[in-house]
């Protein structure tokens, strides 16, 4: 799972920064493997332990997919499953990071257009975005603390 660590860009793992930030209702989950035959199912129950281990209800699950090189049919099989189990449970399965390739080859496999294009984004900072637009979820980035003036404390190193 990834959170958001005051003054430091991006997003990073919340089990190497304790002290990282997580929105409200959203849950960032990377997954730094290909998805395939072998791996699928466990993939599936990772995500679903991220959703239950999340300390918000959760509304939106994006997976950070840059690691994610390729998918197989059995593991777009699993993704479709999945997406049924979490829109069942009133949660939106997203991607961010989605590699051309990768893409392309569940455009081929039909998953794309079944999950639909406005689920995919091109950053994790715009999945974040576009849920804080759809939800009314209180929030404030530490960048934008910045921009008003009231500067967070940097972590030390």
């Amino acid at each position: 799972m990834l959170g958001r660590v005051d003054g430091i860009k991006g997003y990073h793992d919340i089990t190497r920064y304790p002290d990282a930030r997580i929105v409200p209702g959203l849950v960032l989950f990377r997954w730094d493997a290909p998805l395939f035959f072998a791996n699928a199912e466990l993939f599936r129950d990772r995500v679903l332990d991220a959703v239950a281990a999340s300390p918000t209800p959760v509304q939106w699950l994006v997976v950070g997919a840059e690691p994610i090189t390729s998918v197989d049919v059995t593991a777009a099989d699993v993704l479709d499953e999945l997406d049924d189990a979490l829109h069942a449970a009133g949660i939106d399965l997203c991607f961010a990071e989605l590699k051309h390739p990768v893409k392309d080859k569940l455009k081929r496999i039909g998953l794309f257009s079944r999950l639909g294009e406005k689920r995919f984004f091109t950053t994790l900072g715009q999945a974040v975005s576009a849920y804080l637009d759809t939800d009314a979820v209180e929030w404030m980035d530490w960048e934008d603390r910045v921009k008003k003036g009231n500067s967070p404390a940097l972590p030390s190193t």
